[in-house]
């Protein structure tokens, strides 16, 4: 039996666990919170619902999908997993605190993966007494439609848990590539600071955010302006990157930009508080 379990119900941890379940996995999705899993929930059936109205799933995929995943509030249902997948908040404290637990609750020969988008492979995988079962699996937003998957290996990562995760990411319709444990790996370490510099451009009064965005979409063939993206993103995400990458590798040139902080301590978040480089009227 292929038995996942995803730690997390937010917008990362639903779906993975979606994607999973597409797959013909056994999921167990885990929040603390029932609220959350109630919503992630709701969320995969309209995603798969999105899906069946474009012709990639067939007719009664949700019930399918929704049958093979089963929700809960302690890590205990990890317990069966082959392999779990962490997509908790992105805090340093919290994931370590996760990962001592499933250490002693996941079976001795599963991988315990982790969806950070920034934070030391390495450092968690100390946590555990099996480091070199420890590994980045970093999925890209949304799930179910974005094709990388950045595979990060820690200081003890073995080859044989790097070589199983690359292949069960392709059998999951996705493009793996390998990297090492850097901050920000390589996703990030690109990314952010094209955002950050684009919000001293704000800042600095260079452009407006709309000419930005414009600027980067017509002249560079970006899909989303930069700062469409911190804001899709979360810009409270943004900034724990950021500092990630500024304390970790020592530049200078990853300080995030005071108006990011100023907004972060606004509650201007982007897309998921209704406000930040744009304003999203609730639907």
């Amino acid at each position: 039996m292929k038995r996942a379990a995803v730690i997390g119900a937010g917008t990362m941890g639903n779906g993975i666990a979606h994607v999973f379940a597409q797959h013909e996995w056994d999921v167990r999705l885990i929040d603390t919170a029932a609220g959350a899993l109630e919503r992630a929930t709701a969320t995969i059936r309209g995603n798969v619902d999105r899906q069946v109205k474009k012709g990639t799933l067939p007719e009664g995929a949700g019930d399918t999908i929704l049958g093979r995943i089963a929700t809960a509030t302690s890590l205990d249902a990890a317990a069966d997993a082959s392999i779990v997948i962490e997509a908790a908040s992105e805090n340093p404290a919290i994931k370590f605190s996760i990962f001592e637990s499933l250490d002693r609750v996941a079976p001795a020969d599963a991988i315990l993966a982790t969806n950070t988008s920034s934070i030391s492979i390495t450092e968690i995988a100390a946590r555990t007494r099996r480091p070199q079962q420890v590994i980045g699996m970093h999925f890209m937003n949304p799930v179910p439609v974005m094709q990388l998957v950045e595979v990060i290996r820690g200081h003890a990562t073995s080859d044989a848990t790097a070589a199983h995760v690359m292949e069960l990411a392709r059998s999951l319709g996705k493009t793996p590539v390998e990297v090492n444990d850097y901050p920000g790996f390589v996703a990030n370490r690109v990314l952010m600071p094209m955002i950050n510099e684009a919000i001293f451009c704000v800042m600095e009064g260079v452009a407006t955010p709309e000419s930005i965005d414009t600027v980067m979409k017509l002249g560079m063939a970006h899909p989303m302006g930069p700062l469409a993206l911190a804001d899709f993103i979360g810009l409270d995400v943004c900034l724990a990157i950021l500092e990630v990458l500024h304390r970790g590798l020592g530049d200078d040139k990853y300080r995030p930009a005071p108006l990011l902080r100023r907004m972060v301590a606004a509650g201007y978040l982007g897309r998921k508080t209704g406000r930040g480089f744009y304003e999203y009227p609730a639907r």
